[in-house]
């Protein structure tokens, strides 16, 4: 079926030459750094992960909320999903092949990443990062594959595949689970040392993943032959809608609890990010921007009328992608080491080559998407003009 992504029109050439062209600029400036170091980077003795952990942070998220297409359909029996649930189990690969690349600009040298697997370490939570992410990013292509392939022929997937599916909905929700247990169990960093980090990790990751989808959704019906469907993505709206207001009021039971007890090592940290401190805060215009886009959102999703229009929700969607991608692609990580432990303000902002390093790792990604995408939607108007 792979030959199917070799086929297509101006626009669609255009697009993945437009992509190859980022990942190219982004692989030379990865060179750059791979011979001098990260000193090219933001990066300092105080703040030592910063734009790349971000994102794989974002995007982390991204790829578990394939799980709310996946529940719905095979648990629930919700046929509707049907049509979109091979769109978010390939958004997924997408997504975490973006994660795995992040980590790998992140060590510097790449063959460090090998000593993880040489070298395992149970008591690690990198470790168990590990085997959750490369095993969600096989589950979903196998899963993906085998029955888009079962469509092609007309027939119904395999029995044997259900397992393997029913593990996928479990290990979704455990990657990002793992991830927050990175941030949580950091005694020394009194931002992340809070109960609710996986939590808000999976609720900014239900709100902000299905907002991608919606999107990917619109742009599939808007380029080709095959409608994924309004109701499925009126659907979603709700599902960003919900979790979106439950994202936000974790992240004010947080301000309640560091406020309300005046813990000095907890406050600062939010007072950097917000208010900045000791003369000191370029986040905090970012962080009101991030909050202010998140409220315009949710008064856009919970009206029924405003949800119900598709460019709207398509807006809304927007809104919701950047104001949890400046929260947790930025804030969060950078809002754990800024203060340091000993209250010293030392800022962080990514550099040029950081910025279009991540920029080729995000086209990469998306190319990985368009390819799966171009054979996914080939094959379903296939099916559609068969049975027509």
């Amino acid at each position: 079926m792979l030959e199917k992504a070799f086929v297509g029109g101006r626009k669609y050439w255009t697009w993945m030459a437009c992509l190859l062209g980022i990942m190219g600029l982004g692989f030379i400036m990865w060179l750059w750094q791979f011979r001098v170091g990260l000193g090219i980077t933001g990066l300092s003795r105080d703040v030592s992960w910063g734009f790349y952990i971000g994102q794989f942070t974002y995007l982390v998220g991204v790829a578990a909320a394939g799980v709310m297409v996946v529940i719905p359909y095979y648990i629930h029996n919700y046929k509707a999903f049907g049509r979109i649930t091979i769109l978010a189990e390939f958004m997924a690969v997408g997504a975490v092949s973006m994660c795995l690349l992040f980590i790998l600009v992140d060590l510097g040298n790449p063959v460090r990443a090998l000593n993880v697997m040489l070298h395992p370490t149970p008591g690690s939570v990198l470790f168990w990062d590990m085997i959750v992410l490369n095993g969600y990013l096989f589950l979903n292509i196998f899963i993906g594959w085998n029955v888009l392939s079962a469509e092609r022929k007309g027939s119904l997937p395999p029995g044997w595949i259900k397992p393997f599916i029913y593990l996928s909905i479990p290990w979704a929700i455990s990657i990002h689970t793992v991830t927050a247990y990175l941030y949580a169990g950091l005694p020394g960093r009194h931002f992340w040392l809070t109960a609710v980090m996986a939590p808000r990790f999976l609720s900014s990751a239900f709100c902000a993943g299905p907002s991608l989808l919606i999107l990917l959704c619109l742009i599939v019906r808007k380029t080709t032959r095959f409608d994924p469907g309004k109701e499925q993505i009126l659907t979603l709206g709700g599902i960003v809608a919900y979790a979106l207001i439950l994202n936000v009021f974790l992240f004010v039971c947080e301000l309640f609890t560091v406020f309300y007890s005046q813990i000095p090592g907890h406050m600062d940290h939010f007072t950097y990010l917000f208010f900045g401190l000791h003369g000191q805060g370029n986040l905090a215009p970012m962080m009101w921007a991030a909050f202010g886009l998140m409220a315009m959102a949710i008064i856009l999703l919970v009206i029924p009328a405003c949800r119900r229009d598709e460019g709207i929700l398509a807006v809304a969607c927007v809104l919701t992608i950047i104001g949890t991608w400046i929260d947790k692609g930025f804030g969060l990580v950078v809002g754990g080491f800024v203060p340091n432990p000993l209250h010293e303000v030392t800022e962080y902002w990514p550099t040029l080559p950081e910025a279009l390093i991540a920029l080729g790792v995000w086209a990469t990604g998306l190319l990985i998407i368009s390819v799966l995408y171009k054979v996914a939607t080939t094959v379903k108007e296939e099916g559609e003009q068969k049975r027509a």
